[in-house]
C-alpha cells in the first residue's frame, strides 16, 4: 500500500534543511528522551546506525552515550545530511576521542546495510512517512547484530488531532467534502504486532504525549514548515486551500481548543518503538502449561482471598 509520496518527503526536507536549527525544538527533546533509554542499558553499542538523521540532532543527544565509537548517520535527503556531516564537523572537539560518523544518502525502505552491521539502529521522528513499514522493520532487524537494539520513535495516531478536527469541519462547510490534509500516523497496538512480525524479540511500545502552545494556527502551520512535517499524502487536495477555508479552520481551532490565556494547543504523540534482535541469551516465555502453580494458588500464597 502507497499512502505517502515519498519523493514529497524528500523535497519537503530539502527545502527544510537550511533552516531546520530555528524548528528542531521537538526534534530535540525527543531525541534527549531517545537517548536516555541508552543509560538504563548496561551493554555498550560499538556501532551505530541513526536512521532518519535530519541534520544530527539525535547524534549530539546521543554523544558519550551507550559505548558507540562509530555512527553511522542516514538520511533520505541529501541537504538533511550535508547538515548533519557540518553539524559533526564543528562538534568534533566535544566528541569522546574514538568516535568516528559516516553519512549515508539511503532511503529507510531500502536500506542499503548488509545483514549484523550495527550493534544499535536508533530513529528519530522518522518513520511514520514510511509506506511499507512492516518491511522497513524488518530491514533494520537484518542490518542488525544479534542481541543488537533497535529504538525508534515516530508520531502516532493522536499528533496533531485538533489542527485536524479544525481543517476537517472548516472544509466540510466552506468546501462541501473533505480532503486528508493531516497525514495518517500508526497506533500503539499495532506496532507491537508489526516488531514481532518483522522477526523483533522483546519488543515494547510506549506512548507519551508533547503539548505545544502557539498564539495562532499559521504559526502552528509555520513550524510545521520548518520541520519538513507538512502533509505528504498521495490523496491530498492538490490545489491551494481557499482563503476562506483556512479562516474557518483557524476559527474552529480557537473556539474549540483555546486556553483561558487564548492560546492553542497542538498535541504531539510520540510511539517509542524498543525490541532486540534474537539471540538465544535472551529470556524466553515460558511454555503454555509449563507453571508449577496455579494462580488461586499464588495468590493465596501472598495472603490474597
Amino acid at each position: 500500500m502507497t499512502i505517502f509520496d515519498r519523493d514529497l518527503v524528500r523535497r519537503r526536507r530539502e527545502r527544510a534543511a537550511t533552516r531546520f536549527h530555528e524548528y528542531d525544538f521537538l526534534f530535540r527533546e525527543v531525541g534527549e528522551r531517545l537517548a536516555d533509554r541508552l543509560d538504563d542499558v548496561t551493554r555498550t553499542f560499538p556501532r551505530a546506525l541513526d536512521l532518519g538523521c535530519h541534520t544530527g540532532v539525535l547524534a549530539e543527544a546521543l554523544a558519550g552515550r551507550g559505548g558507540i565509537r562509530e555512527l553511522v548517520q542516514c538520511d533520505l535527503s541529501l541537504a538533511m545530511t550535508r547538515r548533519a556531516v557540518a553539524m559533526t564537523q564543528r562538534a568534533e572537539g566535544e566528541r569522546p576521542p574514538g568516535l568516528a560518523s559516516v553519512a549515508v544518502v539511503a532511503d529507510e525502505e531500502w536500506l542499503p546495510f548488509a545483514p549484523g552491521s550495527f550493534d544499535l539502529i536508533v530513529s528519530n521522528l522518522s518513520l511514520h512517512w514510511v509506506n511499507d513499514l512492516p518491511g522497513a522493520l524488518v530491514q533494520a532487524r537484518n542490518a542488525l547484530k544479534p542481541d543488537g537494539l533497535f529504538i525508534a520513535t515516530l508520531f502516532g495516531g493522536g499528533t496533531l488531532s485538533e489542527l485536524r478536527t479544525a481543517l476537517m469541519d472548516a472544509e466540510d462547510a466552506e468546501e462541501g467534502g473533505w480532503s486528508p490534509r493531516v497525514s495518517p500516523f500508526p497506533v500503539t497496538g499495532d506496532l507491537g504486532h508489526l516488531l514481532q512480525r518483522a522477526g523483533f524479540a522483546l519488543p515494547v511500545v510506549d506512548a507519551d504525549r508533547i503539548t505545544v502552545s502557539y498564539p495562532d494556527t499559521i504559526r502552528l502551520m509555520t513550524d510545521l514548515r520548518g520541520m519538513g512535517e507538512t502533509n505528504a499524502v498521495l490523496e491530498r487536495r492538490r490545489v491551494p486551500t481557499r482563503r476562506a477555508t483556512l479562516a474557518a479552520a483557524a476559527a474552529r481551532y480557537a473556539e474549540r481548543f483555546a486556553g483561558t490565556d487564548g492560546r492553542l494547543p497542538a498535541t504531539f504523540e510520540i510511539l517509542t518503538l524498543t525490541a532486540w534482535s534474537p539471540h538465544e541469551s535472551q529470556p524466553k516465555p515460558a511454555k503454555p502449561g509449563s507453571a508449577g502453580m496455579s494462580l488461586a494458588e499464588a495468590l493465596s500464597s501472598q495472603g490474597c482471598p
